[in-house]
């Protein structure tokens, strides 16, 4: 099949060794790529490990729209058994790394083992090496990406890891062009736990497309409708910071801790703000609608802000300026840890000061205490100690009714959007296969514009219309989804993309049912490393059906938990699960997954 460079790459750190397979064509055909791609590797090959152990595996991975002259195609996803949640973890990034990887050759890489030293893996098209990074360990990801452009140029492709990943902080993240992120359940921490600094990749190669001139019209005609769309001039004004006014108008914005859905200084940062502020735009390869925006951080420094680093490091732990959060992103930037995670921690141990169950004092909207808990955090230190291993793990350790308010699903933190009266949303972040993220299905717009308080059956539905596009098809492609829900691009683009690029014709129904099989797997994959797992993983947090906001047009409001239960029960169903989550024998079947089916029932 066209469109792929057709290899995967695995190093094994442990013994210096570096191979090169054929990815088969039934691995593109029921796959696609990047999530396809790790989860079908990951559940063949990472059993019943320890996730921080040189068992362990990380898997680089490409889509067949990745790198290609398309809109907002320069991602890759980064995946492995997570530390933090102890099931599948992926993230996706958009990186240089993704363009020279596939024009290195490779479609994929694998890294297993651990090395001696502190190292880095230098990938130049076919030459691939194993280098020392001795002098690279313990610098944070700006210094490292800067030492690492002055001896490889500055177009190479990197990806790296700052002293929380090294620390093996659960919460760390893969870093790549001072600003780009992925990986959040803790992809950070398995780089680290394999003395993995870096990947740097150089390639020259080209993509073995089907149709070149055909694709090159498609690319340029999909540029042309995204820069014509009604929305695109206001979203290059404030890009994903629209969110943050609209959040608040509508009660979910997070809010100390998720307490409250409306911060009461939310004109003093929205994206209003934003734009006075504003000092530069910054996104990923092959992109026309850079999300990241830049302004000056309360250091005079340069710092990147988008809205979900705004949400979690500003109302959620009780900060009112723009500049100030935006320092704290920089400063979880240069130590590897993710935002969603790290606002969420802050706001924890916030509201664990507030309720007195740990001793220290640590003020709402202190932002000293912030920047100190952010180093304590990356360094494992002080008060890091007790939430290195998130929310949950910090629960777990304090008691005292604190897994009540630690807000999480599977482990993960719930990114920003408080779902007290989304009830939607709420099975969004239940159900997603990661743990809480929103990147699955933000159903949440849709949710507000249609019949925002109902519990359908129609709404579990469009819940899991978005999963397959969203998770199924955006995260394997792979390529990013804002264009498609930021602008409307039309989805009709991406089958026509598709056959340009491979010579195969593919439907949206062709496409759904490979997002249903990965959707299956990585289940299947949960259940088979955590025995306990069962439909109690997908239930958010008890804050959302106990503890309603006291402010704003949710006060009062608190989700229904009979009938989320309900709603649950319907996406089971409708998924081909049983009652508590697990995928049916007769469901893996048809979908082409009999060994996997077999596995689980032994």
């Amino acid at each position: 099949m066209k469109g792929y460079a057709g290899k995967l790459l695995r190093v094994d750190l442990s013994e210096g060794k570096i191979s090169k397979e054929e990815i088969s064509e039934s691995m593109k055909k029921d796959f696609l790529g990047g999530r396809g791609f790790a989860i079908k590797l990951i559940w063949d090959e990472v059993k019943k490990i320890d996730p921080l152990s040189e068992q362990n595996k990380i898997v680089f991975a490409t889509g067949p729209l990745s790198g290609q002259l398309l809109p907002s195609s320069g991602k890759m996803v980064i995946a492995s058994r997570s530390p933090l949640t102890g099931g599948y973890g992926d993230g996706n990034i958009g990186t240089m790394a993704s363009v020279h990887l596939k024009k290195a050759g490779y479609d994929m890489v694998v890294v297993e083992g651990r090395a001696e030293r502190p190292s880095y893996l230098l990938i130049e098209d076919g030459n691939v090496k194993i280098l020392e990074a001795s002098d690279l360990w313990g610098k944070n990801t700006f210094e490292a990406q800067d030492i690492l452009e002055k001896i490889h140029g500055r177009n190479s492709g990197i990806l790296l890891i700052g002293p929380a990943g090294e620390n093996l902080i659960r919460i760390s993240t893969v870093m790549s062009q001072k600003g780009r992120a992925g990986g959040r359940p803790g992809m950070g921490a398995v780089m680290g736990s394999k003395n993995l600094k870096a990947v740097v990749i150089k390639g020259t190669g080209s993509i073995p497309n089907f149709d070149d001139e055909k694709l090159k019209q498609f690319g340029k005609k999909g540029y042309e409708e995204i820069k014509g769309k009604e929305n695109y001039e206001f979203w290059m004004r404030q890009g994903t910071m629209q969110a943050f006014e609209w959040c608040n108008e509508n009660g979910c914005l997070p809010t100390y801790n998720f307490k409250e859905g409306v911060f009461e200084f939310s004109k003093e940062m929205d994206g209003y703000v934003l734009e006075k502020l504003h000092i530069d735009r910054k996104g990923c390869p092959m992109c026309s609608m850079q999300c990241g925006h830049i302004i000056k951080d309360a250091s005079a420094k340069r710092a990147e802000l988008d809205y979900e680093n705004v949400g979690m490091l500003g109302p959620n732990i009780g900060l009112r300026s723009l500049p100030q959060v935006a320092l704290l992103n920089r400063m979880a930037d240069e130590w590897g840890l993710d935002t969603i995670s790290l606002g969420s921690c802050i706001g924890f141990l916030m509201e664990a000061s507030e309720r007195g169950v740990i001793p220290e004092k640590i003020g709402w909207g202190d932002f000293e205490a912030a920047q100190k808990l952010v180093r304590e955090i990356g360094g494992g230190e002080g008060l890091g100690k007790l939430v290195y291993n998130g929310v949950r793990g910090a629960s777990e350790i304090i008691g005292k009714g604190s897994n009540r308010w630690a807000m999480q699903v599977k482990g993960l933190e719930i990114s920003a959007y408080n779902c007290h009266g989304c009830p939607g949303m709420a099975l969004s972040f239940g159900t997603s296969p990661i743990g809480a993220s929103h990147k699955d299905a933000w159903i949440i717009a849709w949710e507000i514009s249609t019949d925002r308080f109902s519990y359908s059956k129609e709404k579990v539905q469009k819940l899991i219309e978005f999963q397959r596009i969203r998770g199924g098809f955006f995260e394997s492609a792979t390529v990013c989804r804002l264009p498609w829900v930021e602008v409307s691009f039309g989805l009709d683009w991406y089958p026509k993309y598709l056959e340009a690029i491979t010579g195969n014709h593919m439907s949206w129904e062709d496409l759904y049912q490979i997002g249903d099989r990965i959707y299956n797997l990585i289940r299947a994959y949960w259940k088979r490393e955590v025995p306990r797992f069962g439909r109690a993983w997908d239930d958010p947090p008890d804050r959302w059906f106990e503890e309603p906001p006291s402010q704003g047009k949710m006060k009062g409001v608190k989700i229904d938990r009979k009938k989320y239960e309900q709603m649950l029960s319907w996406y089971y169903e409708l998924r081909g699960w049983d009652e508590d989550g697990i995928p049916l024998k007769e469901t893996l079947d048809q979908l082409g997954l009999e060994e996997v089916s077999r596995e689980l029932i032994m």
